[in-house]
């Protein structure tokens, strides 16, 4: 039997989230942190109506912790100049003080970086981080070229792709963007249930968009790397994620190793899975793709 509840934390950066446990909790809590333009929703159900990962990992007797982004969705609202990385690693760090026991980070796409800073701040209560598909620490990811720049936008060049990004105004998706980044090439994600999915997507904080693409080296770092060392890290990655190419995300797993963390990538096609885009916790073997993370949780 699952019980639910809700878990807030005070002051300018206070998070709402989502609290389940089982009748006879294991001792570590997963905290899934959702990626930018999505919410916790995103690890609570699907577009087509099957439950998340959030009830999956329940069901196994982990007590499962999914908040909102200070700023984002429930947690209410904050001014678009103060919402970038370090408040929200700020905000995250803060609600990881209130769960008692140990707790394992789950991270997904643009909080893949607050998640490595959580990692390193957080040590001595983070006893091991799922990272999906997640966004490197600035101390790797190469910067943005700036091509030109105003009072009210930047351009730039990034892995080839040109983009402008307003700075004062907050980034909603545009169709194009659903169908070429979240929904992209996956063989599995619901793609009847697109447009319903796209309605429900947030805006991204533009301090927090330009920061994604490293801007000026604005992207969140790990100040002290070696805090890292013995760390379990599982990394997962699908083929047809058409922003996270193989080569250069393993690069990620490969630095973490590099600092004395226990990393093990994933790449789902070695386990027999072809065909998973970004948004793994949405598409259809969303249940399998649980199962396997869950098998990892338990040999920690």
């Amino acid at each position: 039997m699952l019980r639910s509840a809700v878990l807030r934390t005070p002051g300018p950066g206070s998070i709402y989230a989502d609290v389940l446990t089982s009748s006879a909790p294991r001792a570590a809590t997963v905290v899934m942190v959702h990626g930018g333009a999505h919410s916790g929703e995103c690890f609570l159900g699907t577009p087509d109506g099957r439950r998340g990962w959030a009830f999956a990992f329940a069901d196994r007797d982990f007590r499962v912790v999914v908040p909102d982004w200070p700023g984002i969705g429930r947690s209410g609202h904050v001014p678009a100049e103060a919402l970038d990385g370090a408040f929200v690693v700020s905000g995250l760090a803060a609600l990881l003080g209130k769960i008692s026991g140990p707790v394992v980070l789950l991270v997904h796409s643009m909080s893949g970086c607050y998640g490595w800073r959580l990692a390193e701040i957080c040590r001595d209560r983070i006893i091991g981080v799922v990272a999906i598909a997640p966004a490197p620490p600035g101390n790797i990811q190469p910067e943005a070229h700036v091509i030109r720049e105003d009072r009210d936008t930047i351009e730039v060049d990034t892995f080839g792709r040109r983009l402008v990004m307003a700075k004062s105004e907050w980034n909603v998706p545009t169709a194009d963007e659903v169908v070429q980044k979240y929904v992209g090439d996956s063989a599995y994600f619901p793609r009847s249930y697109a447009d319903q999915y796209r309605n429900g997507l947030l805006g991204i904080p533009p301090r927090i968009r330009i920061e994604r693409r490293n801007v000026r080296g604005s992207q969140v770092r790990v100040e002290d790397p070696k805090r890292l060392h013995g760390l379990p890290v599982f990394f997962m990655l699908g083929d047809r994620d058409l922003d996270h190419p193989r080569d250069f995300d393993e690069r990620i797993a490969i630095w973490l190793s590099e600092n004395g963390a226990r990393t093990e990538f994933c790449y789902l096609p070695e386990r027999g899975i072809s065909g998973n885009g970004h948004m793994m916790m949405l598409e259809t073997n969303s249940d399998a793709l649980a199962g396997i993370i869950i098998d990892w949780l338990c040999r920690l």
